[in-house]
């Protein structure tokens, strides 16, 4: 297999993390670095990225400066959780006849909550010769993808239910503004009200991706947030909590048929949740025939499970057909521990 060349757009705590899991993995080769931070523009990516080795790449704040389909066989953008915030610079990618993997949440099946958006890349990326993909742990593995591969063993499935309780202290400032983290009580639920704090972003995909793989019949949702307030003082390298203020958040989706609920989710996520006694993992049950129940203790990772999935997902999207893809429409994809060993087109 030949080496894919990636340019990785968005250098932030998550994208900094892919790239240097690209610029290590045999068979990956990071070409390029985009990020409009004006101390990074200008400043060779490796030395950006804290490594020793020269990547013959400086970091730069113009796409169309390395966007050519001729150098870069794919581009992993980490820049943002949402599809109208990102959907210009994904045109711009596609346009320029390069594959794409997205680690943007409402990505992950964004026919859920942008039709028309997902017409239109799909549309795009068929123009193109390309493919798209949004991933990461969730939405994309721990609460839709796992949860569909559970089922495969079911003679029937009535219902479903997955909880993931996680540690948010891997994140940056953008996750801990949607989760409400530093808030009051009373600024949390206000942010709630009024849409500044927006919680987990996914469960509408992963409901999506879920109803679709297995006929569910989904035919509404109900999402409730709730805020996790500390009784301890809390630290990361992006914020510090103090006892009163807001660590997380609980989220929970209802999904009916009619009016049976078939899918729970239940995400309650909090930084650094073991200074109050609480540990992590991920859950799930199918409710048929057999009953399945899993559980992952502590949880997949968030922070390290994100860069591993859009990074370990290259060589999969790169090799499928044009198009809107999501995790369920490719083959299993599996940690790059070495040089893919296969190239199958789907």
């Amino acid at each position: 297999m030949s080496t894919l060349r990636v340019v990785q757009w968005g250098l932030g705590a998550m994208g900094s993390g892919m790239a240097r899991l690209v610029a290590g993995k045999e068979g990956l080769q990071l070409v390029g670095g985009i990020d409009t931070r004006p101390e990074y523009v200008g400043r060779p990516l490796g030395e950006v990225l804290g490594l020793d080795t020269d990547l013959g790449a400086t970091v730069t704040d113009d796409p169309s400066s390395v966007l050519n389909k001729d150098d870069v066989d794919c581009v992993i953008i980490a820049t943002t959780s949402w599809v109208k915030e990102q959907i210009d610079d994904l045109r711009t990618i596609l346009s320029a006849g390069i594959n794409c993997v997205s680690i943007a949440e409402e990505m992950a099946s964004p026919e859920a909550q942008s039709p028309e958006a997902a017409r239109e890349l799909d549309d795009l990326a068929k123009a193109n010769g390309v493919s798209i993909i949004g991933t990461g742990v969730n939405p994309g593995l721990s609460m839709d993808t796992l949860v569909v591969a559970l089922t495969a063993g079911c003679l029937e499935v009535t219902s479903i239910e997955a909880t993931r309780v996680n540690d948010l202290s891997p994140y940056g400032p953008t996750v801990m503004r949607t989760q409400g983290v530093g808030l009051s009580e009373e600024e949390f639920l206000a942010g709630v009200e009024d849409g500044s704090v927006d919680g987990h972003i996914g469960f509408p995909e992963s409901a999506r991706m879920i109803s679709d793989a297995l006929g569910l019949g989904i035919d509404r949702i109900e999402q409730k947030r709730e805020p996790i307030v500390s009784t301890v003082r809390r630290e990361t390298p992006h914020i510090t909590i103090e006892p009163g203020m807001v660590a997380g958040c609980k989220q929970t989706l209802l999904g009916y048929r009619g009016d049976e609920v078939v899918l729970t989710l239940v995400h309650p996520q909090q930084v650094l949740p073991e200074l109050e006694g609480q540990g992590t993992g991920d859950y799930i049950t199918i409710h048929g025939t057999p009953e399945v129940s899993m559980q992952i203790n502590p949880e997949y990772a968030g922070g390290k499970a994100t860069q591993a999935i859009a990074v370990n997902v290259v060589p999969r999207i790169v090799e499928a057909t044009p198009g809107l893809k999501n995790m369920l429409d490719i083959p299993m994809t599996g940690a790059l521990v070495g040089p893919s060993a296969y190239r199958r087109r789907v």
